[in-house]
């Protein structure tokens, strides 16, 4: 089976060496403590730098050459971190070089994605899955190292954060690239933050903190005791790999496609079409949870300290929350509890990166996330028809929510009505079998067996969305809006701007019924508050680089096209 290629297969191979990296590191730390090691010889980089990052680079050249004979491997690694490097030293001031690396990095593993998916051998053991991680780390490192270049004038508090005033030498360099705990198949995290954990100034605790809650390390260590959590997320990643062993014997993608899949019935069909989608996620959960563990143990998780409590935060490097996908309620939500990290390194450095500064994202910054996400994740053609129904679902999920949830809240308090817990039901059982149609060409890969098995639970979602477009884009969308700005007149007694409430309360629920009202309207107008507005500003940018509003996108495109044109008009004059 293959190991490293995260979008597609996980093998319990990998997952056994990641539970191997967790356990050794835990056995070197526990030994160390028992012959008194010092400091500067523990796992955790509370000490100097030469004594630390020699070991790392060596634990993964074991684990790619030693146990996986991963030479091709080793060579993609090198050529991708050693370009990424040469890039960002000898175009360090052209504004032009963090979309130079961008396109080097994207081109290279562009060039694997597709060998390998023309050699067609699940078996074998490729590399795929760690350069993936590895243009993330290594695109985001051109665009720390430009923005260290520039001045603070107009950056965000995030840029100011990740920034790279220097150079880092070739040994910091080659420690970043070859962290062993995420290597094979993430998290990935910036160089600043890997540079705060090796200095040990991650740690640092504010003064606010009061030292009687100041969490416990252990002797001259700076790095909090992780052992705990750590071992914790490996119980749990454990159970998920088992989960996903027993399950995979009755749940596999081929199920959809084999004859016995047709002797069910619809309702039968939907359970098994559920469940094959969820075995698929039972091993990302394992394996990207052992992942995060091991990089709680060497301290790299640690995410600050409640001042009040004491409480220390593990989830710098969180990757996935499986609670939060498999009770979402909403489109967005479930994807943005999956492939956290890959959220983060879409927005931070393609949807933000690609708008003029002083301008707001608009089509353009939603296409290029779009279109990094699908190659990114490959050339197969079943992602691509689970990005696209994807982009359609989030905007339909979108209208739907804003357009249904009202009549469940109290129109004066917006509290929950007693009914909301089976609008909640519904939302959550259609989520959960929207995705799982969604998911289904993601698992099957090929576009002939995608549609074979959407075909056998009759494109169920494909016709309830396009449906669902026609409905709001009818006068039936206008009704209900006046029902529901009527509703909100009789519970605030006809005042004069009291729709102000109804229209916060819409927003709470995605972004406001009638979002289009003036604020400070008639009674029972529907208004945007100022709730709404920000929850509408953060909920237009693209989750996983699918974009939650396709109507907008269309009519900005248009927007343009007309400006083009009447400008060409003008000059033509």
């Amino acid at each position: 089976m293959r190991v490293c290629h995260t979008h597609h297969s996980v093998s319990p191979t990998l997952a056994a060496a990641c539970w191997l990296t967790l356990s050794s590191v835990a056995a070197f730390a526990y030994a160390s403590d028992k012959i008194g090691a010092g400091p500067d010889e523990r796992i955790g980089p509370d000490g100097e730098k030469e004594h630390q990052l020699t070991p790392r680079p060596s634990v993964s050249l074991f684990y790619l050459v030693g146990l996986f004979d991963l030479w091709d491997g080793l060579r993609t690694i090198l050529i991708s971190a050693g370009g990424a490097y040469a890039i960002a030293r000898f175009l360090r001031r052209s504004p032009y070089m963090p979309w130079v690396g961008f396109v080097f990095l994207m081109g290279h593993m562009s060039v694997n994605h597709i060998a390998r998916q023309v050699a067609n051998s699940p078996r074998s053991v490729d590399i795929t899955g760690a350069q993936m991680v590895l243009v993330m780390k290594l695109s985001a490192f051109c665009w720390n190292v430009a923005d260290g270049v520039l001045s603070d004038t107009g950056m965000s508090d995030f840029q100011k954060d990740r920034r790279l005033t220097e150079l880092p030498g070739l040994l910091d360099y080659a420690g970043f690239v070859f962290f062993f705990p995420s290597l094979l198949t993430g998290p990935a995290f910036d160089f600043a933050e890997y540079r705060r954990w090796l200095d040990t100034t991650m740690f640092d605790v504010p003064a606010a903190i009061d030292p009687a809650t100041k969490p416990p390390t252990r002797r001259k260590r700076k790095i909090p005791r992780s052992a705990t959590p750590a071992m914790l997320k490996l119980v749990t990643s454990l159970v998920w790999i088992f989960s996903f062993l027993k399950l995979s014997n009755h749940f596999a993608p081929n199920a959809l496609l084999e004859d016995s899949y047709l002797e069910y019935g619809f309702l039968g069909r939907l359970v098994v079409l559920h469940m094959v989608g969820f075995t698929a996620r039972t091993k990302y959960y394992g394996v990207w949870t052992m992942a995060e563990g091991a990089c709680i143990l060497t301290g790299l998780g640690y995410n600050g300290v409640d001042p009040a409590t004491g409480k220390i935060s593990w989830d710098r490097l969180q990757n996935i929350d499986p609670w939060g996908v498999e009770a979402a309620q909403n489109s967005r939500a479930y994807l943005e509890n999956w492939n956290i990290n890959t959220n983060k390194w879409l927005r931070n450095y393609i949807y933000l990166r690609v708008t003029p500064r002083g301008k707001k994202p608009g089509f353009r910054a939603s296409l290029a996330t779009f279109t990094t996400s699908a190659f990114w994740h490959g050339f197969y053609p079943g992602y691509y028809l689970a990005f696209v129904l994807a982009s359609f679902i989030q905007t339909v999920a979108k209208n739907l929510r804003r357009t249904l949830r009202p009549f469940f809240l109290d129109p004066k308090t917006q509290a929950p009505l007693p009914s909301k817990r089976y609008y909640d039901l519904v939302s959550w059982l259609t989520t959960q079998l929207t995705f799982s149609f969604a998911a289904a060409p993601f698992l099957i890969l090929t576009f002939s067996g995608s549609l074979q098995a959407w075909s056998r639970v009759y494109f169920y979602v494909i016709f309830a969305t396009a449906a669902l477009f026609a409905f709001f884009a009818s006068p039936a969308r206008g009704r209900i809006r006046r029902v529901l700005e009527r509703r909100s007149a009789r519970a605030l007694g006809g005042e004069p701007g009291a729709g102000a409430g109804a229209g916060a309360g819409a927003g709470a629920g995605a972004g406001a019924a009638g979002a289009n009202g003036g604020a400070g309207g008639d009674a029972g107008k529907l208004s945007r508050s100022a709730s709404s507005d920000s929850l509408a500003s953060s909920s237009r940018e693209p989750v996983m680089g699918i974009s939650t509003d396709l109507e907008r996108e269309f009519d900005e495109v248009i927007g343009e096209i007309r400006a083009e044109m009447e400008m060409r008009t003008r000059k033509g004059r």
